[in-house]
C-alpha cells in the first residue's frame, strides 16, 4: 500500500472512532422501565404498616349508606373509636350529611371511586373521572381534599398508581384483614376472622352496606379492644411507620428468644375476582 493511502486509511479510522466515542447514550424515556422519576413504591402504596405499638386501622367501603352508617358512627362513638371512610362518591352526593358528620367526629374521608368501577381496565381519561368527581363531592361535603385512594377491587396498576399519586397526591391503602363481609357469611363469621387476622399495624377492610358487618362491630370492637389494640385512622398509622430492624449479615450469629410471638401476616394485593365489592 503507497504511502498516500496508508494515511487517508488511517485518518478515516481515527474520525470514525472519534464519532463512534461521541454518540450520545439513549436515555430511556419510559419512567416505568427505569423508576428513576417514579417515586417509590413503598410511599405510595400501603397493606398494612409496620408499627411499634398496637395500632390498626379499621377501614370502612363503598358507603355512605342511609341506614348503616349512622348505626355504625354510633358504635364508634360509643367506643371511642376513630375509623377511615373510603366513600363511593355518588352516595356521598346522595347522603353529604353522613360524610359530614363522620369528619366532623374525627373519623377519615377518603377516595374510593364514583361507581367503583375496576380501574385496572379503564383508561386514564375514565379513572381521572372517577376520582376528580369523588373528589370534589367529598370537597363539597367536608370541606377538604381526601389524601388516600381504594381502588375498587384493590385493582390498579403501578403505572397508575404512580401518575394518579403524582397528580392527586394520594397515597394508595389496601388491606391486609379480609372478613369477606360482602358474602354475608353472618356477623360472628365476620368478627372472628377479624380477630384471627389482624395484627398491629393491620389495615382491617369492612363494608358499611351490609347489616352482617354493623351487627358484628360491637363485639368486634370489644375483644379488639381487650386483646389491647389501638385505634386510628389510615393516615395516623402511616405516620407512625416504624424502621425495620436491619437484617444481620450473613455469618452473623444471632440468639433466638425462647418464646416468638406471632408474626405479622403476608399482604398480597387482592384481585378483583375474589373481591366482588372491595
Amino acid at each position: 500500500m503507497s504511502v498516500p493511502r496508508l494515511l487517508l486509511s488511517c485518518s478515516v479510522a481515527l474520525i470514525t472512532a472519534h464519532c463512534l466515542r461521541a454518540e450520545p447514550t439513549p436515555v430511556a424515556q419510559d419512567a416505568e422501565k427505569n423508576g428513576r422519576n417514579a417515586p417509590a413504591e413503598s410511599n405510595i402504596t400501603f397493606n398494612s404498616v409496620h408499627v411499634a405499638g398496637p395500632y390498626i386501622a379499621m377501614t370502612f367501603a363503598d358507603g355512605p349508606s342511609a341506614t348503616l352508617t349512622p348505626k355504625l358512627l354510633d358504635l364508634l362513638a360509643a367506643h371511642h373509636i376513630k375509623a377511615t371512610f373510603f366513600v363511593i362518591g355518588e352516595n356521598v352526593a346522595e347522603h353529604p350529611e353522613i360524610v359530614e358528620r363522620a369528619a366532623r367526629e374525627g373519623h377519615e374521608i377518603a377516595n374510593h371511586s364514583w361507581s367503583h368501577p375496576n380501574f385496572g381496565k379503564m383508561s386514564d381519561e375514565g379513572v381521572r373521572s372517577q376520582l376528580w368527581r369523588t373528589d370534589d363531592a367529598i370537597k363539597n361535603a367536608i370541606g377538604a381534599r381526601p389524601t388516600l385512594l381504594r381502588p375498587p377491587y384493590g385493582s390498579i396498576t403501578a403505572r397508575q398508581k404512580r401518575w394518579i399519586h403524582d397528580e392527586f397526591g394520594y397515597q394508595i391503602i389496601l388491606w391486609d384483614v379480609d372478613p369477606y363481609d360482602w358474602k354475608r357469611p353472618g356477623p360472628s363469621v365476620v368478627c372472628n376472622r377479624i380477630l384471627k387476622e389482624t395484627r398491629p399495624g393491620s389495615i382491617v377492610l369492612s363494608h358499611d352496606i351490609h347489616p352482617g358487618t354493623i351487627e358484628a362491630m360491637p363485639s368486634t370492637f370489644d375483644q379488639l379492644q381487650a386483646r389491647g389494640f389501638k385505634f386510628v385512622t389510615v393516615s395516623e398509622l402511616i405516620r407512625m411507620v416504624a424502621p425495620r430492624p436491619s437484617q444481620p449479615s450473613p455469618g452473623t450469629h444471632v440468639s433466638v428468644p425462647a418464646t416468638i410471638g406471632p408474626s405479622s401476616s403476608t399482604s398480597t394485593i387482592p384481585s378483583a375476582a375474589s373481591s366482588p365489592s372491595h
